[in-house]
Protein backbone atom coordinates (compact mmCIF):
# COMPACT_ATOMS: atom_id res chain seq x y z
CA UNK A 1 0.00 0.00 0.00
CA UNK A 2 1.05 3.61 -0.55
CA UNK A 3 3.21 5.29 2.09
CA UNK A 4 1.35 7.40 4.62
CA UNK A 5 3.30 10.61 5.24
CA UNK A 6 0.94 11.96 7.90
CA UNK A 7 2.95 13.74 10.63
CA UNK A 8 0.72 12.28 13.34
CA UNK A 9 0.01 8.75 14.58
CA UNK A 10 -3.36 7.20 13.96
CA UNK A 11 -5.40 8.11 17.05
CA UNK A 12 -6.18 5.24 19.42
CA UNK A 13 -9.93 4.92 20.10
CA UNK A 14 -10.62 5.23 23.84
CA UNK A 15 -13.55 5.23 26.24
CA UNK A 16 -14.96 8.65 27.09
CA UNK A 17 -13.03 9.93 30.16
CA UNK A 18 -16.15 10.68 32.21
CA UNK A 19 -17.52 7.20 31.49
CA UNK A 20 -14.32 5.22 31.99
CA UNK A 21 -13.43 6.87 35.33
CA UNK A 22 -16.35 4.96 36.85
CA UNK A 23 -15.56 1.50 35.42
CA UNK A 24 -12.62 -0.92 35.21
CA UNK A 25 -13.01 -1.78 31.53
CA UNK A 26 -10.02 -1.23 29.27
CA UNK A 27 -9.49 2.46 28.43
CA UNK A 28 -7.83 2.03 25.03
CA UNK A 29 -10.07 0.13 22.63
CA UNK A 30 -7.48 -0.89 20.02
CA UNK A 31 -7.04 -0.31 16.29
CA UNK A 32 -9.32 -1.74 13.64
CA UNK A 33 -7.70 -3.55 10.68
CA UNK A 34 -8.00 -0.39 8.59
CA UNK A 35 -6.43 1.78 11.29
CA UNK A 36 -3.55 -0.67 11.81
CA UNK A 37 -2.72 -0.81 8.12
CA UNK A 38 -2.94 2.97 7.81
CA UNK A 39 -0.52 3.42 10.73
CA UNK A 40 1.78 0.66 9.45
CA UNK A 41 2.09 2.49 6.15
CA UNK A 42 3.81 5.36 8.02
CA UNK A 43 6.83 3.08 8.60
CA UNK A 44 9.72 3.89 6.23
CA UNK A 45 11.19 0.36 6.61
CA UNK A 46 14.64 1.82 7.31
CA UNK A 47 17.53 -0.45 6.36
CA UNK A 48 19.41 0.38 9.59
CA UNK A 49 16.30 -0.41 11.74
CA UNK A 50 17.15 2.00 14.60
CA UNK A 51 13.89 1.13 16.38
CA UNK A 52 15.10 -2.43 17.02
CA UNK A 53 18.05 -1.14 19.04
CA UNK A 54 15.58 0.60 21.36
CA UNK A 55 13.73 -2.64 22.17
CA UNK A 56 15.11 -4.59 25.17
CA UNK A 57 14.11 -7.89 23.51
CA UNK A 58 15.04 -6.80 19.96
CA UNK A 59 11.72 -7.37 18.23
CA UNK A 60 12.15 -7.17 14.43
CA UNK A 61 9.91 -4.13 14.25
CA UNK A 62 10.09 -3.14 10.54
CA UNK A 63 9.56 -6.79 9.55
CA UNK A 64 6.35 -7.26 11.55
CA UNK A 65 5.05 -3.86 10.46
CA UNK A 66 5.66 -4.82 6.81
CA UNK A 67 3.46 -7.87 7.30
CA UNK A 68 0.69 -5.66 8.70
CA UNK A 69 0.89 -3.60 5.50
CA UNK A 70 0.61 -6.85 3.51
CA UNK A 71 -2.41 -7.95 5.54
CA UNK A 72 -0.65 -11.06 6.90
CA UNK A 73 -1.30 -10.47 10.59
CA UNK A 74 -0.44 -14.03 11.63
CA UNK A 75 2.98 -13.71 10.00
CA UNK A 76 3.43 -10.42 11.86
CA UNK A 77 2.63 -12.24 15.10
CA UNK A 78 5.13 -15.01 14.37
CA UNK A 79 7.86 -12.40 13.86
CA UNK A 80 7.11 -10.71 17.19
CA UNK A 81 6.98 -14.06 19.02
CA UNK A 82 10.47 -14.95 17.81
CA UNK A 83 11.86 -12.64 20.49
CA UNK A 84 8.95 -11.47 22.69
CA UNK A 85 7.03 -13.82 24.98
CA UNK A 86 4.21 -11.41 25.88
CA UNK A 87 3.28 -9.23 22.88
CA UNK A 88 -0.27 -8.45 24.04
CA UNK A 89 1.16 -7.26 27.35
CA UNK A 90 4.04 -5.26 25.87
CA UNK A 91 1.78 -3.58 23.34
CA UNK A 92 -0.20 -2.17 26.26
CA UNK A 93 2.23 -1.33 29.04
CA UNK A 94 5.71 -0.84 27.53
CA UNK A 95 7.08 2.72 27.59
CA UNK A 96 7.56 2.69 23.81
CA UNK A 97 7.99 6.46 23.73
CA UNK A 98 11.34 6.13 25.56
CA UNK A 99 12.41 2.89 23.85
CA UNK A 100 11.66 1.74 20.29
CA UNK A 101 9.62 4.79 19.28
CA UNK A 102 12.30 7.16 20.55
CA UNK A 103 14.63 5.76 17.86
CA UNK A 104 12.07 5.98 15.02
CA UNK A 105 13.28 8.13 12.10
CA UNK A 106 9.74 9.50 11.61
CA UNK A 107 9.97 10.88 15.13
CA UNK A 108 12.80 13.28 14.27
CA UNK A 109 10.49 15.85 12.67
CA UNK A 110 7.02 14.39 13.24
CA UNK A 111 5.41 11.78 15.51
CA UNK A 112 7.04 8.36 15.52
CA UNK A 113 5.26 5.30 14.15
CA UNK A 114 2.84 3.84 16.74
CA UNK A 115 4.89 0.68 17.25
CA UNK A 116 3.27 -0.25 20.55
CA UNK A 117 -0.24 0.19 19.19
CA UNK A 118 0.62 -1.99 16.19
CA UNK A 119 2.11 -4.70 18.42
CA UNK A 120 -1.06 -4.72 20.49
CA UNK A 121 -3.19 -4.97 17.34
CA UNK A 122 -1.23 -7.97 16.06
CA UNK A 123 -1.36 -9.78 19.41
CA UNK A 124 -5.08 -9.15 19.86
CA UNK A 125 -5.82 -10.25 16.28
CA UNK A 126 -3.93 -13.49 16.89
CA UNK A 127 -5.76 -14.18 20.16
CA UNK A 128 -9.12 -13.60 18.49
CA UNK A 129 -8.56 -15.52 15.26
CA UNK A 130 -5.87 -18.18 15.73
CA UNK A 131 -6.94 -21.82 16.04
CA UNK A 132 -3.36 -23.07 16.15
CA UNK A 133 -2.59 -25.59 18.90
CA UNK A 134 0.43 -25.09 21.13
CA UNK A 135 3.39 -27.27 20.16
CA UNK A 136 4.91 -29.16 23.10
CA UNK A 137 8.69 -29.30 22.64
CA UNK A 138 10.49 -32.63 23.03
CA UNK A 139 11.84 -33.02 26.58
CA UNK A 140 15.64 -32.78 26.85
CA UNK A 141 15.78 -34.55 30.24
CA UNK A 142 16.81 -31.54 32.32
CA UNK A 143 14.73 -29.58 34.83
CA UNK A 144 14.94 -25.97 36.00
CA UNK A 145 13.15 -23.85 38.59
CA UNK A 146 11.82 -20.33 38.17
CA UNK A 147 11.10 -18.24 41.27
CA UNK A 148 8.38 -15.69 40.56
CA UNK A 149 5.66 -15.72 37.90
CA UNK A 150 6.05 -12.10 36.82
CA UNK A 151 7.28 -10.89 33.41
CA UNK A 152 10.93 -11.91 34.03
CA UNK A 153 9.99 -15.38 35.28
CA UNK A 154 7.37 -16.04 32.61
CA UNK A 155 9.78 -15.02 29.84
CA UNK A 156 12.61 -17.17 31.22
CA UNK A 157 10.21 -20.10 31.64
CA UNK A 158 8.89 -19.77 28.08
CA UNK A 159 12.33 -19.63 26.48
CA UNK A 160 13.58 -22.65 28.45
CA UNK A 161 10.38 -24.64 27.77
CA UNK A 162 10.89 -24.08 24.03
CA UNK A 163 14.34 -25.68 24.39
CA UNK A 164 12.82 -28.81 25.96
CA UNK A 165 13.45 -28.18 29.66
CA UNK A 166 11.05 -29.38 32.35
CA UNK A 167 10.20 -26.02 33.89
CA UNK A 168 8.54 -25.40 37.26
CA UNK A 169 7.53 -21.89 38.33
CA UNK A 170 7.24 -21.22 42.07
CA UNK A 171 4.92 -18.25 42.76
CA UNK A 172 4.37 -16.74 46.23
CA UNK A 173 0.84 -15.47 45.54
CA UNK A 174 -2.24 -17.55 44.74
CA UNK A 175 -2.26 -16.45 41.09
CA UNK A 176 0.52 -16.31 38.50
CA UNK A 177 1.37 -13.09 36.70
CA UNK A 178 3.28 -11.01 39.23
CA UNK A 179 2.97 -7.26 38.74
CA UNK A 180 0.89 -7.94 35.61
CA UNK A 181 -1.98 -9.14 37.83
CA UNK A 182 -1.48 -7.42 41.18
CA UNK A 183 0.02 -4.10 40.09
CA UNK A 184 -1.27 -2.98 36.69
CA UNK A 185 -5.02 -2.21 36.75
CA UNK A 186 -7.60 -4.02 34.64
CA UNK A 187 -8.34 -0.85 32.67
CA UNK A 188 -4.76 -0.79 31.39
CA UNK A 189 -4.13 -4.54 31.11
CA UNK A 190 -7.10 -6.94 31.15
CA UNK A 191 -6.25 -9.95 33.30
CA UNK A 192 -7.78 -12.35 30.75
CA UNK A 193 -4.89 -11.44 28.42
CA UNK A 194 -2.31 -12.26 31.08
CA UNK A 195 -4.08 -15.53 31.88
CA UNK A 196 -4.09 -16.53 28.22
CA UNK A 197 -0.31 -16.07 28.04
CA UNK A 198 0.10 -18.18 31.21
CA UNK A 199 -2.23 -20.87 29.81
CA UNK A 200 -0.03 -21.04 26.70
CA UNK A 201 3.02 -21.70 28.88
CA UNK A 202 1.14 -24.43 30.77
CA UNK A 203 0.13 -26.03 27.47
CA UNK A 204 3.86 -26.17 26.59
CA UNK A 205 4.41 -28.22 29.76
CA UNK A 206 5.41 -25.51 32.24
CA UNK A 207 4.20 -26.34 35.76
CA UNK A 208 3.05 -23.39 37.91
CA UNK A 209 3.02 -23.91 41.68
CA UNK A 210 1.31 -21.07 43.58
CA UNK A 211 1.41 -20.15 47.30
CA UNK A 212 5.09 -21.12 47.29
CA UNK A 213 7.04 -18.52 49.28
CA UNK A 214 10.71 -19.25 48.64
CA UNK A 215 12.59 -18.95 51.91
CA UNK A 216 9.53 -20.03 53.90
CA UNK A 217 7.84 -22.99 52.21
CA UNK A 218 11.00 -24.17 50.47
CA UNK A 219 14.53 -22.81 50.04
CA UNK A 220 16.83 -22.49 47.04
CA UNK A 221 19.10 -25.10 48.62
CA UNK A 222 16.18 -27.53 48.84
CA UNK A 223 15.28 -26.91 45.19
CA UNK A 224 18.79 -28.01 44.18
CA UNK A 225 18.41 -31.07 46.43
CA UNK A 226 15.21 -31.92 44.52
CA UNK A 227 17.18 -32.15 41.28
CA UNK A 228 16.71 -28.73 39.72
CA UNK A 229 19.91 -28.07 37.80
CA UNK A 230 19.62 -24.30 37.59
CA UNK A 231 17.38 -21.68 39.19
CA UNK A 232 16.20 -18.28 38.01
CA UNK A 233 15.15 -15.70 40.61
CA UNK A 234 12.57 -13.26 39.26
CA UNK A 235 10.90 -12.38 42.55
CA UNK A 236 10.39 -8.71 41.78
CA UNK A 237 10.53 -5.73 44.13
CA UNK A 238 7.47 -6.01 46.32
CA UNK A 239 8.68 -4.34 49.53
CA UNK A 240 7.07 -0.87 49.69
CA UNK A 241 8.99 2.26 50.67
CA UNK A 242 7.57 4.85 53.07
CA UNK A 243 8.54 8.44 53.92
CA UNK A 244 8.87 7.81 57.69
CA UNK A 245 6.81 10.89 58.52
CA UNK A 246 4.42 11.18 61.49
CA UNK A 247 1.01 9.57 60.93
CA UNK A 248 2.02 6.86 58.44
CA UNK A 249 0.67 4.21 60.83
CA UNK A 250 -2.87 5.66 60.81
CA UNK A 251 -5.75 3.64 59.42
CA UNK A 252 -6.44 4.78 55.87
CA UNK A 253 -2.75 4.93 54.90
CA UNK A 254 -1.78 2.34 52.28
CA UNK A 255 1.31 1.50 50.33
CA UNK A 256 0.50 1.58 46.62
CA UNK A 257 1.44 -2.12 46.55
CA UNK A 258 -1.23 -3.05 49.10
CA UNK A 259 -3.84 -0.76 47.57
CA UNK A 260 -3.32 -2.01 44.02
CA UNK A 261 -3.10 -5.65 45.11
CA UNK A 262 -6.44 -5.35 46.88
CA UNK A 263 -8.01 -3.71 43.84
CA UNK A 264 -6.44 -5.76 41.04
CA UNK A 265 -5.83 -9.19 42.51
CA UNK A 266 -8.49 -9.30 45.25
CA UNK A 267 -11.12 -7.34 43.26
CA UNK A 268 -11.86 -4.96 46.16
CA UNK A 269 -14.18 -2.94 43.90
CA UNK A 270 -16.72 -5.76 43.79
CA UNK A 271 -19.61 -6.04 46.24
CA UNK A 272 -18.83 -8.43 49.09
CA UNK A 273 -15.07 -8.47 48.49
CA UNK A 274 -13.06 -10.38 51.11
CA UNK A 275 -10.48 -7.58 51.18
CA UNK A 276 -12.48 -4.36 50.91
CA UNK A 277 -11.06 -0.85 50.82
CA UNK A 278 -12.71 1.80 52.97
CA UNK A 279 -14.89 4.13 50.91
CA UNK A 280 -13.11 7.47 50.90
CA UNK A 281 -14.21 10.90 49.69
CA UNK A 282 -10.77 12.44 49.21
CA UNK A 283 -7.59 10.51 48.44
CA UNK A 284 -3.99 11.71 48.18
CA UNK A 285 -1.43 9.68 46.26
CA UNK A 286 2.18 10.61 47.06
CA UNK A 287 4.51 10.07 44.08
CA UNK A 288 4.76 10.81 40.37
CA UNK A 289 5.43 7.49 38.63
CA UNK A 290 3.23 5.06 36.73
CA UNK A 291 2.27 3.33 39.98
CA UNK A 292 1.03 6.64 41.38
CA UNK A 293 -1.08 7.18 38.25
CA UNK A 294 -2.51 3.65 38.52
CA UNK A 295 -3.40 4.14 42.19
CA UNK A 296 -5.02 7.53 41.55
CA UNK A 297 -7.12 6.26 38.66
CA UNK A 298 -8.21 3.23 40.70
CA UNK A 299 -9.21 5.47 43.62
CA UNK A 300 -11.35 7.54 41.25
CA UNK A 301 -13.05 4.41 39.95
CA UNK A 302 -13.75 3.32 43.52
CA UNK A 303 -15.88 6.43 43.95
CA UNK A 304 -13.59 9.04 45.53
CA UNK A 305 -14.84 12.55 44.79
CA UNK A 306 -11.41 14.18 44.95
CA UNK A 307 -8.19 12.39 44.04
CA UNK A 308 -4.88 14.26 44.31
CA UNK A 309 -1.44 13.41 42.96
CA UNK A 310 1.03 15.04 45.37
CA UNK A 311 4.51 15.21 43.84
CA UNK A 312 7.48 17.20 45.04
CA UNK A 313 8.80 18.10 41.61
CA UNK A 314 7.16 19.69 38.55
CA UNK A 315 5.21 17.76 35.91
CA UNK A 316 8.21 17.84 33.56
CA UNK A 317 10.20 15.76 36.08
CA UNK A 318 7.47 13.17 36.57
CA UNK A 319 8.75 9.67 35.73
CA UNK A 320 5.26 8.48 34.69
CA UNK A 321 4.51 7.94 31.00
CA UNK A 322 3.02 11.01 29.33
CA UNK A 323 0.03 8.97 28.18
CA UNK A 324 -0.76 7.91 31.75
CA UNK A 325 -0.50 11.50 33.00
CA UNK A 326 -2.83 12.74 30.24
CA UNK A 327 -5.35 9.94 30.87
CA UNK A 328 -5.34 10.74 34.59
CA UNK A 329 -5.97 14.44 33.92
CA UNK A 330 -8.81 13.62 31.53
CA UNK A 331 -10.41 11.46 34.22
CA UNK A 332 -10.46 14.29 36.74
CA UNK A 333 -7.35 13.55 38.82
CA UNK A 334 -6.05 16.75 40.48
CA UNK A 335 -2.30 17.32 40.20
CA UNK A 336 -0.60 19.12 43.08
CA UNK A 337 2.96 19.33 41.80
CA UNK A 338 5.75 21.04 43.76
CA UNK A 339 4.16 19.90 47.02
CA UNK A 340 5.42 17.39 49.58
CA UNK A 341 3.88 15.83 52.71
CA UNK A 342 5.45 16.46 56.12
CA UNK A 343 2.91 14.60 58.26
CA UNK A 344 -0.41 12.79 58.09
CA UNK A 345 -3.03 14.16 60.46
CA UNK A 346 -5.34 11.76 62.28
CA UNK A 347 -8.50 11.62 64.36
CA UNK A 348 -9.61 8.55 66.35
CA UNK A 349 -6.90 6.53 64.61
CA UNK A 350 -8.04 7.39 61.07
CA UNK A 351 -6.62 9.77 58.44
CA UNK A 352 -8.22 13.22 58.60
CA UNK A 353 -5.81 15.26 56.51
CA UNK A 354 -2.24 15.59 55.25
CA UNK A 355 0.06 18.50 56.08
CA UNK A 356 2.13 19.53 53.06
CA UNK A 357 4.70 22.15 52.18
CA UNK A 358 5.20 23.87 48.85
CA UNK A 359 8.45 23.20 47.00
CA UNK A 360 10.56 25.00 44.43
CA UNK A 361 13.23 23.57 42.16
CA UNK A 362 16.86 24.26 42.98
CA UNK A 363 20.10 22.98 41.43
CA UNK A 364 20.22 19.56 39.70
CA UNK A 365 20.95 16.52 41.88
CA UNK A 366 22.95 13.37 41.01
CA UNK A 367 20.09 12.15 38.77
CA UNK A 368 20.26 15.32 36.68
CA UNK A 369 16.85 16.52 37.86
CA UNK A 370 16.54 19.81 39.73
CA UNK A 371 16.47 19.23 43.48
CA UNK A 372 13.21 20.24 45.21
CA UNK A 373 13.67 22.78 48.03
CA UNK A 374 11.08 23.62 50.72
CA UNK A 375 9.45 27.06 50.63
CA UNK A 376 9.62 28.23 54.23
CA UNK A 377 6.27 29.00 55.85
CA UNK A 378 4.25 27.38 53.05
CA UNK A 379 2.64 24.64 55.19
CA UNK A 380 -1.00 23.81 54.51
CA UNK A 381 -3.46 20.99 55.26
CA UNK A 382 -4.86 18.95 52.39
CA UNK A 383 -8.32 17.68 53.35
CA UNK A 384 -8.15 13.91 52.68
CA UNK A 385 -9.33 10.74 54.42
CA UNK A 386 -6.97 8.31 52.66
CA UNK A 387 -3.27 8.48 51.75
CA UNK A 388 -1.49 6.11 49.34
CA UNK A 389 2.30 6.06 49.31
CA UNK A 390 3.65 5.41 45.80
CA UNK A 391 7.30 6.33 46.28
CA UNK A 392 8.96 3.13 45.10
CA UNK A 393 9.66 -0.43 46.20
CA UNK A 394 12.63 -2.64 47.09
CA UNK A 395 13.25 -6.38 46.69
CA UNK A 396 11.91 -8.50 49.53
CA UNK A 397 14.86 -9.57 51.76
CA UNK A 398 13.47 -13.09 52.34
CA UNK A 399 15.32 -14.87 49.52
CA UNK A 400 18.69 -13.24 50.19
CA UNK A 401 18.40 -13.85 53.93
CA UNK A 402 17.71 -17.58 53.47
CA UNK A 403 20.25 -18.32 50.72
CA UNK A 404 23.97 -18.63 51.34
CA UNK A 405 26.35 -17.20 48.76
CA UNK A 406 23.80 -14.84 47.17
CA UNK A 407 25.28 -11.34 47.24
CA UNK A 408 23.12 -8.21 47.21
CA UNK A 409 23.97 -4.52 46.98
CA UNK A 410 23.16 -1.77 49.50
CA UNK A 411 19.63 -1.45 48.07
CA UNK A 412 18.95 -5.14 48.63
CA UNK A 413 19.08 -5.96 44.91
CA UNK A 414 20.68 -9.25 43.84
CA UNK A 415 24.12 -8.79 42.27
CA UNK A 416 24.47 -10.39 38.82
CA UNK A 417 26.73 -10.48 35.78
CA UNK A 418 25.27 -8.01 33.31
CA UNK A 419 25.61 -10.24 30.24
CA UNK A 420 24.21 -13.46 31.71
CA UNK A 421 22.22 -12.70 34.86
CA UNK A 422 24.47 -15.10 36.82
CA UNK A 423 24.49 -14.39 40.56
CA UNK A 424 27.35 -15.04 43.00
CA UNK A 425 25.87 -18.50 43.62
CA UNK A 426 26.69 -21.18 41.04
CA UNK A 427 23.70 -22.24 38.97
CA UNK A 428 21.53 -19.38 40.26
CA UNK A 429 20.54 -16.62 37.85
CA UNK A 430 18.37 -13.56 38.47
CA UNK A 431 16.72 -10.72 36.60
CA UNK A 432 13.99 -8.11 36.60
CA UNK A 433 13.12 -5.91 39.57
CA UNK A 434 14.90 -8.28 42.01
CA UNK A 435 18.13 -7.10 40.34
CA UNK A 436 17.37 -3.57 39.12
CA UNK A 437 14.80 -2.41 41.64
CA UNK A 438 11.40 -1.33 40.30
CA UNK A 439 11.65 -0.92 36.50
CA UNK A 440 9.61 -1.75 33.39
CA UNK A 441 7.93 -4.95 32.23
CA UNK A 442 9.95 -5.12 29.02
CA UNK A 443 13.30 -4.70 30.82
CA UNK A 444 12.32 -7.59 33.12
CA UNK A 445 11.43 -9.66 30.07
CA UNK A 446 14.79 -8.86 28.49
CA UNK A 447 16.54 -10.04 31.67
CA UNK A 448 14.52 -13.28 31.69
CA UNK A 449 15.42 -13.95 28.06
CA UNK A 450 19.12 -13.29 28.66
CA UNK A 451 19.17 -15.56 31.73
CA UNK A 452 17.38 -18.38 29.88
CA UNK A 453 20.11 -18.45 27.23
CA UNK A 454 22.82 -18.44 29.91
CA UNK A 455 21.11 -21.21 31.94
CA UNK A 456 20.84 -23.36 28.83
CA UNK A 457 24.55 -22.91 28.13
CA UNK A 458 25.43 -23.62 31.77
CA UNK A 459 23.48 -26.90 31.89
CA UNK A 460 24.81 -28.06 28.50
CA UNK A 461 28.41 -27.33 29.55
CA UNK A 462 27.95 -29.12 32.88
CA UNK A 463 26.35 -32.13 31.19
CA UNK A 464 29.13 -32.39 28.60
CA UNK A 465 31.76 -32.21 31.34
CA UNK A 466 30.01 -34.99 33.27
CA UNK A 467 29.83 -37.16 30.13
CA UNK A 468 33.53 -36.86 29.36
CA UNK A 469 34.63 -37.85 32.88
Amino acid sequence: MAANMSPKKMEMPVQDPMVRNANFKEVALGYTVEMAQEEASRCLNCKTMPCVSGCPVNVKIPDFISEIKNGDFEKAYEIIKETSSLPAVCGRVCPQESQCESKCVRGIKTESVGIGRLERFVADYHMEHSQEEVVVPECNGHKVAIIGAGPAGLTCAGDLAKKGYKVTIFEALHLAGGVLVYGIPEFRLPKAIVQKEIDTLKAMGVEVMTNMVIGKVISIDELFEQGYESIFVGSGAGLPNFMNIPGENLKGVYSANEFLTRVNLMKAYREGSDTPIKNCKSVAIVGGGNVAMDAARCAKRLGAENVYIVYRRSEEEMPARREEVEHAKEEGIIFKNLNNPVQIVGQDGWVKGMECVEMELGDPDESGRRRPVVKEGSNFILDVDCVIMAIGTSPNPLIRSTTEGLDTNRRGCIVTEEETGLTTREGVYAGGDAVTGAATVILAMGAGKKAAAAMDEYIKTKSEAATTK
